[in-house]
């Protein structure tokens, strides 16, 4: 069959980073998209900073 190639390997420190990036990516998506102070309650400067980036991103927040 032409046109068919073997896969290669994907590079282990490339792997690492995505590992690393992909929940801290998911983790910072719902700090502002979901939270509603339930992880985030270390003042109301950090809600407010949440809030704001809600209507930035125009995702209803209330």
């Amino acid at each position: 069959m032409s046109g068919l190639s073997t896969p290669s390997a994907i590079p282990l420190p490339r792997l690492r980073l995505w590992l690393l990036a992909v929940p801290v990516l998911l983790l910072v998506a719902y700090l502002v998209l979901m939270d509603n102070g339930a992880i985030s309650q270390t003042g109301a400067y950090l809600h407010e900073l949440m809030h704001d980036g809600r209507h930035l991103l125009g995702v209803p927040c209330h």
